[in-house]
């Protein structure tokens, strides 16, 4: 029985797409007071892999380009960089000054770069890159968002509807569960009840349970003790909301997001990837190889190391 992968990266793009003035609202509520909601948003991803694949940048998980109005009328541009790891990363604050700079040339309007940090590093905390030289001075600092500290806030996450009360919780279950299988059934079995008892609609407690369920992943037969307890749960509450029919719907649009998450960041770091090898990911249904091959995709120094690794796993000589 192996221990339980954690991905990070797909679920939290998933459910920053779906609520997005929620996240605002929840992590920068600065932010949201100065957004006009009632004009609209939209999000730039096809732009922003274009500034990205320009810059460079290396190793990217999570990144949103996203068009907003501003209450005074102000057309402007707002990056939201989403970072989920597991360890200091040295160059965080330089990356995120690239892409402050990077964006700012291409667009021309104000940019607002915002930072969410999902590792397990207490101590590490970049908000700001500055240099100087010659008496030439470059400051740039940054809102930072530490995931860790919320564990002090555990009783006001559990009773906050925001959906990305949620989302941390699970978040930080599935960073102290990664090495205690039993413990993480136990922890999204109370997740997923949550969901009930906060009075969530049938369609936030789908997505909120996706979010559950691709984060905080079982070995097989943890999974089968889950699914019975939470069947039974539902049948007790009359809201068979995540059946047996809900699942399979699911688990193949898990299945699709990962292969997307796949191309995608072939597609950012290497600009053309071959069709043969586009199909041949569209071919995978095993949601664990998915998973690490987005980790290849992205660590990887070339097109054809990615599709040796991948000729490695299916095609075993």
């Amino acid at each position: 029985m192996n221990n339980p992968n954690t991905d990070f990266d797909t679920p939290w793009k998933d459910v920053l797409e779906i609520y997005f003035e929620d996240f605002v609202s929840f992590f920068f509520p600065q932010a949201h007071a100065g957004i006009d909601w009632n004009q609209g948003f939209e999000f730039l991803d096809k732009e922003l892999q274009q500034v990205v694949r320009d810059a460079e940048l290396g190793k990217r998980l999570v990144d949103k380009l996203v068009k907003i109005y501003r209450m005074a009328g102000e057309e402007t541009w707002v990056l939201i960089h989403i970072e989920i790891q597991g360890q200091r990363e040295i160059d965080f604050a330089e990356r995120m000054f690239v892409y402050y700079y990077r964006i700012y040339d291409r667009y021309r309007r104000s940019v607002a770069s915002l930072a969410v940090l999902g590792d397990d590093n207490a101590s590490w905390r970049p908000n700001q890159f500055e240099r100087e030289l010659f008496d030439c001075q470059v400051s740039f600092r940054f809102p930072v968002v530490k995931l860790l500290e919320f564990k002090q806030q555990w009783s006001a996450l559990a009773a906050s509807r925001n959906p990305f009360a949620t989302v941390v919780m699970a978040h930080l279950q599935a960073l102290e569960t990664r090495q205690n299988r039993k413990r993480r059934k136990e922890a999204k079995l109370a997740l997923t009840k949550r969901l009930y008892e906060q009075g969530y609609q049938r369609e936030d407690i789908l997505n909120l349970f996706k979010f559950i369920d691709w984060l905080m992943s079982l070995p097989a037969e943890l999974e089968q003790e889950f699914q019975q307890e939470l069947n039974q749960y539902e049948e007790e509450k009359r809201m068979p909301y995540i059946t047996s029919v809900e699942r399979m719907g699911m688990e193949k649009g898990m299945i699709q997001k990962a292969r997307e998450s796949v191309i995608d960041a072939l597609e950012i770091r290497f600009e053309n990837v071959p069709s043969e090898l586009v199909d041949e990911i569209s071919q995978i249904q095993d949601t664990s190889l998915l998973k690490n091959l987005l980790r290849q995709a992205i660590t990887l120094d070339s097109i054809s190391d990615f599709q040796d690794y991948l000729n490695q796993l299916i095609k075993p000589e």
